[in-house]
């Protein structure tokens, strides 16, 4: 089993990038509101802390929040076809500022369930 975890800064795309997750199998993952570092620091309260120019400048037109998506995967052939739709979703977009992924091996996955004799 594998984690895939995604961080979209153009998340206008999430909608399309979940409905592929279906299409190609995918049964479940997890959406969280997220923010990279230079993102809290160029449009947060740490304004004060000091940056190159150059790299300030090319924090401006960030989007200050992205998404965070994570799956649990079951082979490695889904990780590779997931990330397929991924980048197949993003194809015609600048890679720049697009985000990025990465894939973990797990070792144990444990499901939570309520006390049965309740």
């Amino acid at each position: 089993m594998y984690a895939l975890f995604i961080v979209l800064n153009r998340v206008d795309y999430l909608e399309e990038i979940l409905e592929r997750f279906v299409e190609i199998g995918v049964r479940g993952a997890t959406v969280l509101d997220s923010q990279g570092m230079g993102g809290a620091i160029v449009h947060g309260a740490a304004k004060g802390v000091p940056l190159f120019g150059s790299l300030r400048t090319l924090m401006h037109g960030a989007h200050p929040y992205n998404k965070t998506i994570f799956t649990v995967l079951e082979s490695e052939a889904l990780v590779e076809r997931t990330v397929a739709a991924v980048q197949e979703v993003l194809d015609d977009l600048s890679p720049l500022g697009l985000g990025f992924m990465f894939s973990v091996p797990i070792g144990k996955v444990y499901c939570m369930s309520g006390d049965q004799d309740r």
